[in-house]
């Protein structure tokens, strides 16, 4: 079988993180690369480099990524579906809930693969979590508590921290407990001087009763990228900087010290560093995507998921600037 003709648009930081992957991927072959500012990271090779998507269609390409800035995703994006190309577009899904919806009904309506890069869901230790978290190793689920900090990144020029990074917390979360967001508040903070926040603080509640807590921001001098899940026996936490899994489990021996002995609630108990087998998230997407468009499974965050965690973020976003509790219809 011949190996899937792949054209990539958008070559800045990530663009070329999604040259070398679909380069080393079995069964894809990278044919023609394109953005209207050159390739300045070098990735295009002996390939040629298209000013637009419309040159990218025209060098017939089976599948695409789509890696341009977010505002540009709806116009790149419509493009490929109406040329009948399956599409892996970056997150968040659009700039817009509005854009977001046209990009989902156009992909379904031609009957092709849309997905969304919410590369988070294939890191080794939030899959084990996933796993984990059905198999009832935690019981009931009570809390997923999210921090995602770090310093500003140059390359975001068109949204805020909430659509930028907070949806990965939003898709992640809804993701490990298998249920949508029902409602949020938030607080947000702008102090880099641009118009959109660079800061929030957030919390919310899933149907099946799950409450959530999600910190982000670009201005941490340290990176972090930690979520942890608390339940009836214990809670993990992923660090998913480093693909580790760690279980705090509840403790079973009673304590005869008095003064720590008193509150009646969980006690500490072993903590075990879980063995995981550490793949590249981003090869994992792409093989993702690839067996989708093979029709041998359909692993990806599809485009009406991806749609729903921008609806969360823009109510996030809501919460914050009318300093209430937003619910969600999804």
């Amino acid at each position: 079988m011949a190996d899937l003709r792949v054209g990539l648009i958008g070559l800045g930081m990530m663009g070329r993180h999604h040259a070398r992957v679909i380069r080393e991927v079995e069964g894809l072959e990278l044919v023609a690369v394109a953005d209207a500012y050159g390739d300045p990271h070098g990735v295009a090779g002996k390939l040629p480099v298209c000013a637009s998507v419309d040159e990218l269609i025209a060098e017939g390409i089976d599948m695409a990524v789509c890696a341009v800035p977010t505002g540009l995703h709806e116009k790149v994006g419509l493009a490929l579906a109406g040329a009948g190309v399956h599409t892996l577009v970056e997150k968040p899904i659009a700039d817009t809930v509005e854009a977001g919806q046209r990009l989902v009904e156009a992909f379904e309506n031609a009957g092709l693969i849309g997905a969304v890069g919410h590369i988070e869901r294939f890191n080794p230790a939030l899959q084990s979590l996933r796993t984990r978290i059905e198999a009832g190793d935690l019981g009931e689920v009570y809390q997923i508590a999210t921090r995602r900090q770090g310093p500003f990144p140059a390359r975001i020029a068109d949204v805020g921290v909430v659509k930028d990074l907070g949806t990965h917390d939003i898709d992640l979360t809804s993701w490990l407990a298998q249920s949508p967001f029902t409602s949020v508040s938030a607080r947000t903070s702008t102090r880099s001087g641009r118009p959109h926040e660079d800061m929030v603080t957030a919390s919310g509640q899933l149907a099946n009763g799950v409450i959530t807590s999600h910190l982000v921001n670009w201005l941490s001098p340290m990176k972090e990228r930690l979520t942890v899940v608390t339940g009836e026996k214990g809670a993990f936490v992923a660090d998913t900087l480093t693909a580790d899994l760690t279980f705090y489990e509840n403790g079973t021996f009673t304590t005869e010290w008095e003064a720590v002995s008193n509150f009646r609630g969980v006690s500490e108990g072993n903590i075990t560093r879980l063995a995981l087998t550490k793949r590249e998230p981003l090869r994992v997407e792409h093989e993702a995507f690839r067996d989708a468009v093979l029709g041998i499974s359909n692993n990806t965050v599809t485009m009406r998921e991806g749609l729903n965690t921008l609806r969360v973020a823009e109510a996030m976003i809501e919460a914050a600037n009318t300093n209430s509790t937003i619910g969600i219809r999804l």
